[in-house]
């Protein structure tokens, strides 16, 4: 086992983000806010020792992840928020973040471009 030198941010939809897809998509009433955050996706940004820290680095990418989950619930970019800053990211969103990130397996990681 060896740490990685990232700080892990663990996102999961808010119920303003439930509220827009179900207005965006009426495919997407029967979902609920259970259903969004059941399988949160985590990011990892670069390490950081404070809270102030890790503001600043979510700063710089919340816009990237803000339209990634925009994405994964519903294609149509006309419909997504205009503003996606730090500021509309806490409203929409649950996230946490976690300092220490272990790596458990023996294999290399890998990297694959999206």
């Amino acid at each position: 086992m060896f740490c990685i030198n990232r700080t892990a941010i663990v996102v999961k939809p808010g119920q303003r983000f439930l509220d827009w897809l179900h207005a965006a998509d009426p495919t997407s009433a029967h979902l609920t806010l259970k259903d969004l955050q059941d399988d949160p996706d985590v990011y990892l940004i670069r390490q950081c020792q404070s809270e102030k820290e890790i503001r600043r680095s979510l700063a710089k990418v919340c816009r990237q992840i803000f339209e990634e989950q925009l994405d994964g619930w519903y294609r149509e970019p006309s419909s997504w928020p205009e503003r996606r800053d730090l500021r509309a990211f806490d409203l929409w969103f649950e996230w946490s973040a976690h300092s220490i990130v272990n790596d458990l397996c023996t294999g290399p990681l890998l990297r694959e471009d999206l």
